[in-house]
Protein backbone atom coordinates (compact mmCIF):
# COMPACT_ATOMS: atom_id res chain seq x y z
CA UNK A 1 0.00 0.00 0.00
CA UNK A 2 2.76 2.43 0.97
CA UNK A 3 4.64 1.56 -2.22
CA UNK A 4 1.53 2.44 -4.29
CA UNK A 5 1.19 5.78 -2.54
CA UNK A 6 4.87 6.42 -3.17
CA UNK A 7 4.48 5.73 -6.88
CA UNK A 8 1.57 8.17 -7.13
CA UNK A 9 3.50 10.80 -5.21
CA UNK A 10 6.44 10.31 -7.55
CA UNK A 11 4.41 11.54 -10.50
CA UNK A 12 4.77 15.33 -10.18
CA UNK A 13 2.28 17.87 -11.38
CA UNK A 14 4.76 19.13 -13.97
CA UNK A 15 4.60 15.86 -15.91
CA UNK A 16 0.82 15.57 -15.59
CA UNK A 17 0.28 19.11 -16.89
CA UNK A 18 2.74 18.42 -19.69
CA UNK A 19 0.68 15.35 -20.62
CA UNK A 20 -2.54 17.39 -20.59
CA UNK A 21 -1.04 20.08 -22.85
CA UNK A 22 0.60 17.68 -25.30
CA UNK A 23 -2.04 14.94 -25.44
CA UNK A 24 -5.41 16.03 -24.11
CA UNK A 25 -5.45 19.56 -25.52
CA UNK A 26 -3.66 18.57 -28.74
CA UNK A 27 -5.99 15.60 -29.20
CA UNK A 28 -9.06 17.80 -28.78
CA UNK A 29 -7.71 20.28 -31.33
CA UNK A 30 -6.80 17.88 -34.13
CA UNK A 31 -9.80 15.68 -33.30
CA UNK A 32 -12.11 18.67 -33.72
CA UNK A 33 -10.66 19.42 -37.16
CA UNK A 34 -11.05 15.78 -38.20
CA UNK A 35 -14.59 15.70 -36.83
CA UNK A 36 -15.73 18.79 -38.76
CA UNK A 37 -14.33 17.35 -41.97
CA UNK A 38 -15.56 13.81 -41.36
CA UNK A 39 -19.15 14.94 -40.79
CA UNK A 40 -19.26 16.42 -44.29
CA UNK A 41 -17.70 13.32 -45.83
CA UNK A 42 -20.12 10.97 -44.07
CA UNK A 43 -23.20 13.10 -44.88
CA UNK A 44 -22.27 13.15 -48.57
CA UNK A 45 -21.75 9.40 -48.56
CA UNK A 46 -24.94 8.77 -46.61
CA UNK A 47 -27.10 10.75 -49.03
CA UNK A 48 -25.25 10.59 -52.36
CA UNK A 49 -23.40 7.29 -51.90
CA UNK A 50 -19.93 8.32 -53.00
CA UNK A 51 -16.66 9.28 -51.32
CA UNK A 52 -15.95 12.97 -51.87
CA UNK A 53 -12.17 13.21 -52.17
CA UNK A 54 -12.34 16.96 -52.90
CA UNK A 55 -13.62 17.67 -49.39
CA UNK A 56 -10.21 18.59 -48.02
CA UNK A 57 -9.75 21.20 -50.73
CA UNK A 58 -13.22 22.51 -49.98
CA UNK A 59 -11.96 23.16 -46.45
CA UNK A 60 -9.00 25.03 -47.91
CA UNK A 61 -11.28 27.03 -50.23
CA UNK A 62 -13.46 27.99 -47.27
CA UNK A 63 -10.41 29.25 -45.39
CA UNK A 64 -9.39 31.38 -48.38
CA UNK A 65 -12.92 32.79 -48.63
CA UNK A 66 -12.54 33.80 -44.98
CA UNK A 67 -9.17 35.39 -45.81
CA UNK A 68 -10.84 37.51 -48.52
CA UNK A 69 -13.44 38.75 -46.05
CA UNK A 70 -10.72 39.52 -43.50
CA UNK A 71 -8.90 41.57 -46.15
CA UNK A 72 -12.12 43.50 -46.81
CA UNK A 73 -13.04 43.98 -43.14
CA UNK A 74 -9.79 43.64 -41.13
CA UNK A 75 -11.18 45.13 -37.91
CA UNK A 76 -14.45 43.17 -37.80
CA UNK A 77 -13.50 41.33 -34.62
CA UNK A 78 -11.91 44.17 -32.67
CA UNK A 79 -15.10 45.21 -30.90
CA UNK A 80 -15.74 41.65 -29.69
CA UNK A 81 -12.14 40.86 -28.83
CA UNK A 82 -12.20 37.92 -31.23
CA UNK A 83 -10.19 37.18 -34.38
CA UNK A 84 -11.74 38.87 -37.42
CA UNK A 85 -11.57 35.55 -39.28
CA UNK A 86 -13.79 33.93 -36.66
CA UNK A 87 -16.31 36.77 -36.69
CA UNK A 88 -16.45 36.70 -40.50
CA UNK A 89 -16.44 32.90 -40.68
CA UNK A 90 -20.26 32.68 -41.09
CA UNK A 91 -19.93 34.63 -44.34
CA UNK A 92 -17.24 32.21 -45.54
CA UNK A 93 -19.50 29.31 -44.56
CA UNK A 94 -22.33 30.72 -46.67
CA UNK A 95 -20.06 31.28 -49.67
CA UNK A 96 -18.53 27.82 -49.35
CA UNK A 97 -21.99 26.25 -49.09
CA UNK A 98 -22.99 27.99 -52.33
CA UNK A 99 -19.68 26.93 -53.87
CA UNK A 100 -20.38 23.32 -52.86
CA UNK A 101 -23.83 23.46 -54.45
CA UNK A 102 -22.24 24.86 -57.60
CA UNK A 103 -19.69 22.04 -57.68
CA UNK A 104 -22.51 19.53 -57.37
CA UNK A 105 -24.59 21.17 -60.11
CA UNK A 106 -21.64 21.44 -62.46
CA UNK A 107 -19.98 18.05 -61.97
CA UNK A 108 -21.85 15.51 -59.88
CA UNK A 109 -25.52 16.14 -60.74
CA UNK A 110 -25.03 15.41 -64.49
CA UNK A 111 -23.34 12.14 -63.57
CA UNK A 112 -26.19 11.17 -61.24
CA UNK A 113 -28.69 12.06 -63.98
CA UNK A 114 -26.80 9.76 -66.35
CA UNK A 115 -27.08 7.02 -63.70
CA UNK A 116 -23.38 6.23 -63.79
CA UNK A 117 -21.85 3.84 -61.30
CA UNK A 118 -20.69 5.33 -57.96
CA UNK A 119 -17.03 4.64 -58.77
CA UNK A 120 -17.32 7.04 -61.73
CA UNK A 121 -18.47 9.83 -59.41
CA UNK A 122 -15.60 9.01 -57.05
CA UNK A 123 -13.16 9.41 -59.94
CA UNK A 124 -14.88 12.69 -60.83
CA UNK A 125 -14.37 13.89 -57.24
CA UNK A 126 -10.64 13.21 -57.61
CA UNK A 127 -10.68 15.34 -60.77
CA UNK A 128 -12.53 18.10 -58.89
CA UNK A 129 -9.91 17.86 -56.13
CA UNK A 130 -7.09 18.40 -58.60
CA UNK A 131 -9.00 21.23 -60.29
CA UNK A 132 -9.60 22.99 -56.97
CA UNK A 133 -5.94 22.64 -56.00
CA UNK A 134 -4.93 24.24 -59.29
CA UNK A 135 -7.44 27.07 -58.95
CA UNK A 136 -6.37 27.85 -55.39
CA UNK A 137 -2.72 28.00 -56.43
CA UNK A 138 -3.62 30.07 -59.49
CA UNK A 139 -5.35 32.79 -57.48
CA UNK A 140 -3.55 32.52 -54.11
CA UNK A 141 -0.08 31.44 -55.16
CA UNK A 142 1.99 28.94 -53.22
CA UNK A 143 2.91 31.05 -50.22
CA UNK A 144 1.54 31.05 -46.69
CA UNK A 145 -0.84 33.56 -45.12
CA UNK A 146 -1.65 34.67 -41.59
CA UNK A 147 -5.15 35.71 -40.60
CA UNK A 148 -3.82 37.84 -37.76
CA UNK A 149 -0.33 39.33 -37.85
CA UNK A 150 -0.41 39.98 -34.11
CA UNK A 151 0.15 37.51 -31.30
CA UNK A 152 -2.61 35.08 -30.37
CA UNK A 153 -4.43 35.46 -27.08
CA UNK A 154 -3.42 32.73 -24.65
CA UNK A 155 -5.57 31.31 -21.87
CA UNK A 156 -3.76 29.84 -18.86
CA UNK A 157 -5.32 27.59 -16.23
CA UNK A 158 -2.97 27.43 -13.21
CA UNK A 159 -2.53 23.96 -11.70
CA UNK A 160 -0.22 23.92 -8.66
CA UNK A 161 2.37 26.22 -10.16
CA UNK A 162 2.04 24.99 -13.75
CA UNK A 163 -0.27 26.22 -16.51
CA UNK A 164 -2.59 24.34 -18.81
CA UNK A 165 -2.24 26.45 -21.97
CA UNK A 166 -4.83 27.02 -24.66
CA UNK A 167 -4.68 29.67 -27.37
CA UNK A 168 -7.79 31.59 -28.34
CA UNK A 169 -8.13 29.93 -31.80
CA UNK A 170 -7.82 26.50 -30.17
CA UNK A 171 -10.53 27.33 -27.63
CA UNK A 172 -12.80 28.64 -30.39
CA UNK A 173 -12.22 25.47 -32.42
CA UNK A 174 -13.14 23.16 -29.53
CA UNK A 175 -16.21 25.18 -28.51
CA UNK A 176 -17.43 25.53 -32.11
CA UNK A 177 -17.10 21.78 -32.71
CA UNK A 178 -19.12 21.01 -29.58
CA UNK A 179 -21.84 23.48 -30.59
CA UNK A 180 -21.84 22.15 -34.15
CA UNK A 181 -22.36 18.60 -32.85
CA UNK A 182 -25.35 19.73 -30.75
CA UNK A 183 -26.81 21.77 -33.62
CA UNK A 184 -26.42 18.88 -36.07
CA UNK A 185 -28.14 16.51 -33.65
CA UNK A 186 -31.07 18.89 -33.20
CA UNK A 187 -31.30 19.45 -36.96
CA UNK A 188 -31.37 15.74 -37.80
CA UNK A 189 -33.84 14.81 -35.06
CA UNK A 190 -36.13 17.84 -34.71
CA UNK A 191 -36.48 19.48 -38.14
CA UNK A 192 -38.47 18.31 -41.15
CA UNK A 193 -35.46 18.55 -43.46
CA UNK A 194 -33.30 16.59 -41.03
CA UNK A 195 -35.86 13.79 -40.89
CA UNK A 196 -36.10 13.90 -44.69
CA UNK A 197 -32.32 13.50 -44.96
CA UNK A 198 -32.45 10.46 -42.70
CA UNK A 199 -35.28 8.98 -44.79
CA UNK A 200 -33.38 9.52 -48.05
CA UNK A 201 -30.27 7.98 -46.53
CA UNK A 202 -32.26 4.94 -45.41
CA UNK A 203 -34.23 4.35 -48.63
CA UNK A 204 -34.09 6.94 -51.45
CA UNK A 205 -36.78 5.29 -53.57
CA UNK A 206 -39.25 5.04 -50.71
CA UNK A 207 -38.49 8.63 -49.69
CA UNK A 208 -39.16 9.82 -53.26
CA UNK A 209 -42.49 7.96 -53.39
CA UNK A 210 -43.41 9.48 -50.02
CA UNK A 211 -43.16 12.96 -51.54
CA UNK A 212 -39.77 13.99 -50.20
CA UNK A 213 -37.89 16.32 -52.54
CA UNK A 214 -34.59 14.58 -53.25
CA UNK A 215 -33.18 17.76 -54.79
CA UNK A 216 -33.86 19.72 -51.60
CA UNK A 217 -32.20 17.02 -49.51
CA UNK A 218 -29.15 17.01 -51.78
CA UNK A 219 -28.87 20.80 -51.56
CA UNK A 220 -29.17 20.69 -47.77
CA UNK A 221 -26.46 18.03 -47.64
CA UNK A 222 -24.05 20.18 -49.63
CA UNK A 223 -24.93 23.27 -47.56
CA UNK A 224 -24.09 21.49 -44.29
CA UNK A 225 -20.99 19.81 -45.68
CA UNK A 226 -19.71 23.03 -47.27
CA UNK A 227 -20.41 25.17 -44.22
CA UNK A 228 -18.66 22.78 -41.82
CA UNK A 229 -15.76 22.43 -44.27
CA UNK A 230 -15.33 26.22 -44.29
CA UNK A 231 -15.47 26.33 -40.49
CA UNK A 232 -12.93 23.53 -40.13
CA UNK A 233 -10.54 25.06 -42.64
CA UNK A 234 -10.82 28.56 -41.18
CA UNK A 235 -10.35 27.44 -37.57
CA UNK A 236 -7.41 25.24 -38.56
CA UNK A 237 -5.79 28.13 -40.44
CA UNK A 238 -6.31 30.38 -37.41
CA UNK A 239 -4.38 27.91 -35.26
CA UNK A 240 -1.55 27.34 -37.75
CA UNK A 241 -1.08 29.13 -41.08
CA UNK A 242 -3.11 29.27 -44.27
CA UNK A 243 -1.54 27.68 -47.33
CA UNK A 244 -2.89 26.12 -50.54
CA UNK A 245 -2.39 22.56 -49.29
CA UNK A 246 -3.83 23.32 -45.83
CA UNK A 247 -6.30 20.43 -45.76
CA UNK A 248 -4.83 18.13 -48.40
CA UNK A 249 -2.64 16.34 -45.85
CA UNK A 250 -5.57 15.67 -43.50
CA UNK A 251 -8.07 14.33 -46.03
CA UNK A 252 -6.92 10.74 -45.45
CA UNK A 253 -7.26 10.97 -41.63
CA UNK A 254 -10.69 12.55 -42.21
CA UNK A 255 -11.75 9.58 -44.31
CA UNK A 256 -10.32 7.25 -41.68
CA UNK A 257 -12.37 9.05 -39.03
CA UNK A 258 -15.55 8.74 -41.10
CA UNK A 259 -15.00 5.02 -41.70
CA UNK A 260 -13.98 4.30 -38.11
CA UNK A 261 -17.07 6.09 -36.82
CA UNK A 262 -19.35 4.35 -39.30
CA UNK A 263 -19.85 5.56 -42.86
CA UNK A 264 -23.05 7.57 -43.12
CA UNK A 265 -23.22 8.24 -39.39
CA UNK A 266 -22.65 11.92 -38.45
CA UNK A 267 -22.37 11.07 -34.75
CA UNK A 268 -19.90 8.34 -35.62
CA UNK A 269 -17.90 10.85 -37.67
CA UNK A 270 -17.59 13.09 -34.61
CA UNK A 271 -16.53 10.16 -32.43
CA UNK A 272 -14.19 8.85 -35.12
CA UNK A 273 -12.56 12.25 -35.50
CA UNK A 274 -11.86 12.45 -31.79
CA UNK A 275 -10.63 8.85 -31.70
CA UNK A 276 -8.20 9.40 -34.56
CA UNK A 277 -7.04 12.74 -33.11
CA UNK A 278 -6.35 11.36 -29.64
CA UNK A 279 -4.70 8.22 -31.01
CA UNK A 280 -2.34 10.33 -33.11
CA UNK A 281 -1.28 12.44 -30.15
CA UNK A 282 -0.89 9.40 -27.88
CA UNK A 283 1.17 7.61 -30.53
CA UNK A 284 3.74 10.39 -30.91
CA UNK A 285 3.83 11.47 -27.25
CA UNK A 286 7.16 11.00 -25.47
CA UNK A 287 6.14 8.62 -22.67
CA UNK A 288 9.56 8.77 -21.04
CA UNK A 289 8.49 12.16 -19.62
CA UNK A 290 5.96 10.36 -17.41
CA UNK A 291 8.34 7.51 -16.58
CA UNK A 292 11.38 9.54 -15.50
CA UNK A 293 9.97 10.48 -12.06
CA UNK A 294 9.55 6.75 -11.38
CA UNK A 295 13.27 6.07 -11.86
CA UNK A 296 14.08 5.94 -8.09
CA UNK A 297 11.48 3.20 -7.67
CA UNK A 298 12.76 1.01 -10.53
CA UNK A 299 15.56 -1.59 -10.37
CA UNK A 300 19.01 -0.37 -11.41
CA UNK A 301 19.04 -2.66 -14.44
CA UNK A 302 16.11 -0.79 -15.97
CA UNK A 303 17.17 2.31 -17.88
CA UNK A 304 14.54 4.74 -19.13
CA UNK A 305 15.38 5.98 -22.65
CA UNK A 306 15.29 9.68 -23.49
CA UNK A 307 12.41 9.11 -25.87
CA UNK A 308 9.68 6.46 -25.88
CA UNK A 309 7.01 6.84 -28.54
CA UNK A 310 4.92 4.35 -30.49
CA UNK A 311 5.79 6.09 -33.78
CA UNK A 312 8.10 9.01 -34.65
CA UNK A 313 6.35 12.34 -35.16
CA UNK A 314 7.09 12.38 -38.90
CA UNK A 315 5.24 9.06 -39.31
CA UNK A 316 2.08 9.93 -37.40
CA UNK A 317 0.13 9.92 -40.68
CA UNK A 318 0.23 6.10 -40.53
CA UNK A 319 -1.68 6.03 -37.23
CA UNK A 320 -5.17 6.55 -38.76
CA UNK A 321 -4.55 3.64 -41.10
CA UNK A 322 -3.66 1.29 -38.24
CA UNK A 323 -6.92 2.32 -36.56
CA UNK A 324 -8.79 1.90 -39.84
CA UNK A 325 -7.42 -1.59 -40.45
CA UNK A 326 -8.18 -2.66 -36.88
CA UNK A 327 -11.75 -1.39 -37.07
CA UNK A 328 -12.36 -2.97 -40.48
CA UNK A 329 -11.12 -6.32 -39.13
CA UNK A 330 -12.96 -6.39 -35.81
CA UNK A 331 -15.97 -4.15 -36.53
CA UNK A 332 -16.37 -3.52 -40.28
CA UNK A 333 -19.41 -1.26 -39.84
CA UNK A 334 -17.49 1.15 -37.59
CA UNK A 335 -18.11 2.27 -34.02
CA UNK A 336 -21.66 3.20 -34.96
CA UNK A 337 -23.16 0.83 -37.52
CA UNK A 338 -22.70 2.75 -40.74
CA UNK A 339 -24.10 3.07 -44.26
CA UNK A 340 -27.23 5.07 -43.40
CA UNK A 341 -28.08 8.04 -41.16
CA UNK A 342 -29.79 6.93 -37.96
Amino acid sequence: MEQGVGLLAALPVNEVVFFINKVVIAGLIIGSVYALGAVGVTLIYGILRFAHFAHGDMMTAGAFFALIFVALFPTAGDALGLPSAFVLMPLAMVVTALFAIGIDKGFYAPLRAAKVRPVVIVMASIGVMLMMQGLIRLFAGTGTYQFDAGSKAIYRLPVMGRDIILTQPQALLIVFTALAAIALHLFLTRTRMGKAMRAVSDNPDLARVSGISIDSVVRSTWVIAGALAAAGGTLLALDVTLKPDLSFNIILPIFAAAIVGGVGQPYGAMAGGMLVGFTETLAVFNWSVLLRPLRPYLPDIIEIPNRIAFVPTEYKIVVPFFILIAVLIWKPTGIFKGRVLK
